[in-house]
């Protein structure tokens, strides 16, 4: 795929959504971190349901600590891997207070040095709560990375690095919503709606449907 087809893409689709954003609802950056690290394995929507309640008692993590590990599970048993999951927040909290002041650090090696943070919720963080232009490439980005030709790779991380290389810099900051919600919605797994799709005429994959 060639320079200018990806921008075309990348301007179609911001024409569609000019202002993207995480479909995770937070209150601050502590907020979503939480989120991004409650969000593996699950949806946004199944991850909003358990924060709701949660968000209101919890906006640092000074408070997550007071509310403690088996409080925390009693607010996200229904999310996947929700025991594995408070306990890694309860840790990184630990972490926040005591090496960062209480503050969500914008440094990719501390964000990763948190349990549960993996470089995907690295990225997210940088992307969403910093504005830095970085790419997380979920099984959506992936999909659609590859079936459209954007940015095939084998893995997420030959995916990301494409997509750093090859998305040009005035779409950088917002390439990672508009992939994923692209991938969420139109480039679907089973069959993508290929009839209502704005790139159709762009995406180079063979196997097209009519829907």
């Amino acid at each position: 795929m060639n320079r200018q087809k990806r921008i075309e893409i990348f301007t179609r689709l911001r024409a569609e959504n000019p202002a993207p954003t995480t479909e995770l609802l937070y209150g601050n950056e502590f907020q979503l971190l939480v989120a991004v690290v409650l969000s593996a394995q699950a949806t946004d929507k199944g991850v909003n349901k358990a924060t709701a309640a949660l968000f209101r008692k919890v906006k640092t993590p000074a408070a997550m600590l007071k509310l403690g590990e088996a409080g925390l599970k009693e607010h996200i048993k229904t999310i996947g891997l929700f025991n594995t999951k408070a306990r890694n927040l309860i840790k990184a909290c630990e972490m926040l207070v005591t090496q960062h002041g209480g503050k969500v650090p914008h440094e990719r090696a501390a964000l990763e040095a948190l349990p549960g943070v993996g470089r995907k919720t690295a990225n997210v963080i940088l992307n969403t709560a910093f504005g830095q232009p970085t790419i997380a490439v979920d099984t959506h980005i992936f999909r659609v990375a590859n079936r459209t030709g954007i940015a095939p790779g084998r893995n997420v991380l030959e995916v990301e690095r494409k997509l750093e290389k090859f998305t040009p810099e005035e779409f950088r900051q917002d390439a990672h919503h508009w992939l994923i919600l692209h991938g969420r919605y139109t480039c679907i797994a089973r069959k993508p709606r290929c009839g209502s799709c704005v790139i159709e005429d762009l995406c180079e994959y063979k196997h097209k449907s009519e829907d």
